[in-house]
């Protein structure tokens, strides 16, 4: 009995222990279940994108042919339109061919017709023998041809007549009174083509003489100022244009201490005339500058500052030139590369030279 019961026991112990197991296993199959659920939906999710995708790319393709098939429309299109382009080409070859002989067929016959010259502003009007739209070219040629055949039988047939009603010296007199209108009118368009090109080099000269003044002016009005503010410093000075008028009317000077303008050069003394005449000369002399430039005592009548100020310009605005320049001051003598004294000694004038210790390069 008492094995009996430990059996029991232990059978029992058994059977929890695998409805333990058996409901674990339970949770387990259950946990597989959702996941294949959630696994099938996920299928079923990409396999709806997989069809869409498909799809879309069976549209893809049908656009793609389609566009295939329109290239190779536009490309044949292509070709059409190069095999045309090249004939247009090889006719526009033709016709310029035809448009230069029929340009030298038109100055042959201008050449050999002096007439046409004459009557050339007649041509194309209506109420004229020029009239060319109500008149037929090739049916007045036929006329033309079929009255010299009844002409040329005429004469044939009566030769005697004509030369009765004709009067030859009067004919010689009409041929060389031709002759001469027909050589006067040429010379007359000579001359009038000689004076449309002399007036067309006079237009182009004119032109160029404007553009020259501006550049002049430009140039020189730029250096003047540059050059009368070196000279005199704190001033400004411009060659401008008077009211209403352009610069090939002429240029005023115009002169200003700080920002004030001068109404007029009165307004200046006589040194700041002087440094502003010397300005503008230099200035001048600037645009086109020479080897070798002689001053005679330019400061005499300015002071020591205004002396050194005249040998600073002289040193920047014209390193390729060389000056001798007489003065009695000091303050020339500092920007000078060589000096000349002159002094008497036992009264006889000696010339004495030096050279600065820092000579201009």
């Amino acid at each position: 009995m008492e094995a009996v019961k430990q059996e029991y026991a232990s059978l029992e112990s058994q059977s929890v222990s695998l409805k333990q197991l058996i409901n674990s296993l339970t949770s387990e199959v259950d946990g597989h279940k959702t996941r294949i659920a959630s696994i099938r939906n996920a299928h079923d999710q990409a396999q709806s994108e997989l069809n869409l995708f498909r799809s879309k790319m069976k549209e893809c393709d049908t656009q793609i042919s389609c566009i295939l098939r329109k290239q190779q429309e536009l490309q044949h299109k292509i070709s059409e339109t190069n095999l045309e382009r090249k004939k247009m080409e090889n006719e526009v070859k033709r016709m310029e061919m035809e448009q230069k002989s029929c340009s030298l067929k038109v100055e042959k016959l201008i050449e050999k017709h002096a007439w046409i010259t004459l009557e050339k502003h007649r041509f194309g009007r209506s109420g004229t023998d020029y009239d060319f739209a109500s008149c037929d070219p090739h049916t007045a040629r036929e006329d033309f041809e079929k009255l010299q055949a009844e002409q040329s039988g005429c004469v044939s047939e009566k030769p005697y007549l004509l030369e009765k009603r004709v009067n030859k010296k009067v004919m010689a007199m009409f041929e060389k009174s031709e002759d001469e209108y027909n050589d006067l009118i040429s010379k007359k368009n000579i001359i009038e083509n000689d004076k449309t090109k002399i007036k067309m080099v006079i237009e182009e000269l004119d032109e160029k003489k404007k553009e020259t003044l501006k550049v002049t002016w430009l140039k020189v009005n730029n250096d003047f100022g540059s050059m009368f503010s070196t000279l005199l410093p704190g001033t400004m000075a411009k060659l401008e244009t008077p009211e209403g008028s352009t610069f090939l009317d002429g240029l005023e000077v115009c002169v200003a201490f700080g920002s004030v303008w001068k109404q007029s050069l009165s307004e200046l003394s006589g040194g700041q005339r002087s440094l502003l005449a010397l300005s503008l000369i230099l200035a001048l002399l600037l645009f086109k500058p020479a080897p070798l430039y002689i001053l005679d005592e330019v400061d005499a009548a300015l002071d020591l500052s205004h002396t050194q100020n005249i040998g600073r310009l002289i040193k920047t605005h014209f390193p390729h030139s060389q000056f001798i320049v007489v003065s009695l001051k000091e303050g020339m003598f500092n920007n000078a590369n060589v000096l000349f004294r002159t002094k008497f000694v036992d009264g006889v004038s000696t010339v004495q030279r030096t050279v600065a210790s820092k000579p201009n390069k």
